[in-house]
């Protein structure tokens, strides 16, 4: 039983949510202003982006594979939003156009990984390049500020007097969703099965590149959503809006005990990394750290969230080895 425990105490995402938890006691405690109802709510608010992101890119890299043009298709979103409003087009007719858009990002990389066979992570650093340009193209140097107050009140307000955001409520039913597909559904146990053996996942009769492509569709459509958010809750729509939030959202998820080689993680631990990254450059902030700095620390993060959950699972190993030689021959 202490066995078990001990084996449960050493896993990655559970040290993970130990970290955020004794991360926001010292920051209740010791770090000024962290407690207002006003930072928390501009805590979640902006950590919000990088946790839809997430939520899809959890199940790609599950899968084996990986996206980091999500960024650069919210930017893109965000772009032919601020375009389509300054031509007089009704929000409401907006907001579905801008999710296509994604879905179309998504399905562009999804078939060439799938397609071609070409590897994820050249694919999409060439179209996050790409889809940045085009976002530059359609936008220019432009900020469009002046979106429907109601949707600008909706993505930046909080409920009452109190400190949480509205959009967190639709954040938790989209993150309900994603914890159900990918833990209780044969769609993610094939998704673990694809990342921990894509050749013996092929030969079970599971799908494999149709799988891969829904999944990078669904990464796109929700970096689009991601970019009407980051337009309407930033009020400013911008061709750089969301630059560089790929780096947070792959170190969230590494953080959160996903392992880059596909096959293991859990939703969980990748919330508490989107939280104890966010929470840790919140309280960076109020500490009045440089934002060069923030960005070695997310860099050292990533480096960190790569090697413990290997460590972690080396020590696993370490002890049930130890076990079974102590254990005596029957």
């Amino acid at each position: 039983m202490a066995d078990s425990a001990l084996a449960r105490a050493v896993r990655w995402d559970t040290v993970v949510g130990a970290l955020l938890i004794v991360l926001l006691l010292f920051s209740f405690s010791f770090v000024d202003g962290f407690g207002n109802a006003l930072n928390l709510s501009f805590l979640i608010g902006n950590t919000l982006p990088i946790a839809l992101i997430a939520l899809p890119m959890t199940l790609l890299v599950v899968a084996g594979e990986i996206d980091l043009s999500v960024a650069s298709t919210a930017g893109l979103s965000g772009s032919v939003m601020g375009v389509l409003w300054n031509q007089g087009m009704s929000i409401e007719t907006i907001i579905p156009l801008c999710l296509l858009l994604g879905v179309a990002c998504g399905l562009v990389n999804g078939l060439l990984v799938t397609r071609l066979g070409l590897p994820s992570l050249a694919v999409t650093i060439g179209t996050l390049a790409a889809y940045r340009g085009i976002a530059q193209i359609v936008l220019g140097s432009d900020a469009v500020t002046d979106f429907p107050t109601p949707y600008l009140n909706f993505a930046a307000g909080r409920i009452g007097d109190t400190f949480v955001p509205q959009a967190l409520l639709p954040f938790l039913v989209l993150l309900a969703v994603a914890v159900v597909v990918l833990h209780a559904t044969p769609f993610g146990r094939s998704s673990f099965a694809i990342g921990a053996n894509e050749e013996a996942a092929r030969f079970a009769g599971i799908r494999v590149k149709r799988q891969k492509l829904l999944l990078f569709v669904a990464t796109g459509l929700m970096a689009s959503l991601t970019g009407v958010f980051w337009a309407l809750h930033y009020a400013s729509a911008r061709y750089d809006n969301a630059n560089g939030l790929e780096l947070s959202v792959v170190a969230a998820v590494l953080l959160g005990g996903i392992d880059f080689d596909g096959g293991k993680g859990t939703l969980g631990g990748a919330v508490a990394g989107v939280f104890l990254l966010g929470a840790l450059q919140n309280v960076m902030s109020l500490l009045n750290v440089s934002a060069q700095s923030q960005i070695v620390v997310t860099g050292v993060l990533l480096v960190v969230s790569v090697l413990g959950p290997r460590v972690a699972r080396q020590i696993s190993v370490a002890r049930a080895g130890r076990r079974a030689a102590s254990t005596p021959i029957s």
